[in-house]
């Protein structure tokens, strides 16, 4: 058995072992047992696009604006106090929505949350794509066991925009950049609405 086979066949064995739980979570149904006493059962896993859209318990939240070619992120400090940019995950068509590479990014940045993203319409009803977010949304709840909350995303984007264009700088090849801004900014307004 040569190298990648014995990693693959360890990593099969690690998710076998820990209830069908990917690795590299942030490990975060030991981290609510020991900030909540009995686990992150208690809880809200996904509030309403308007309230308490952070989880409750402590450590870093990844935020994730779920775009059609691009996924930005966003993640705070573990005080949840301040947001910063963490860079984005390029989408392909046709392909399935990139939840082992959300996963790997969250363990990598030691995220115990995660707040996504809603991109409703005018009026603040689901769309397809706010429906496919939440899908994702249980997906990482279930992969992990970190809490999912979602947050509305209307105009996020926008925002981001504006504020590269009143820097003076441009988003010419930096479409990136303006993703991971625009999850930076939905997770600065969970961040307060937690306050």
């Amino acid at each position: 058995m040569n190298e990648r086979e014995r990693k693959a066949e360890s990593g099969k064995q690690g998710t076998a072992e820990n209830g069908g739980r990917e690795r590299g979570s942030g490990n975060c149904e030991e981290a609510g047992s020991r900030e909540q006493g009995a686990g992150h059962g208690s809880m809200e896993s996904e509030s309403t696009a308007g309230g308490n859209p952070a989880p409750e318990s402590g450590g870093r939240i990844l935020a994730i604006d779920y775009g059609e070619k691009r996924i930005g992120l966003a993640v705070s400090d573990p005080t949840r106090t301040v947001a910063a940019p963490a860079g984005h995950i390029a989408r392909r068509a046709g392909k399935r929505p990139p939840i082992a590479e959300i996963i790997r990014r969250a363990g990598e940045y030691e995220a115990r949350a995660f707040v996504l993203g809603l991109p409703l319409d005018d009026l603040g009803d689901d769309t397809p794509r706010s429906e496919e977010v939440r899908r994702i949304g249980a997906e990482l709840e279930r992969r992990t066991g970190c809490p999912v909350s979602f947050v509305d995303e209307r105009y996020t984007t926008a925002a981001a925009l504006r504020t590269v264009r009143e820097m003076g700088g441009t988003t010419r090849g930096r479409k990136g950049d303006v993703d991971a801004l625009a999850a930076t900014i939905l997770l600065q307004h969970a961040l307060r609405l937690e306050e």
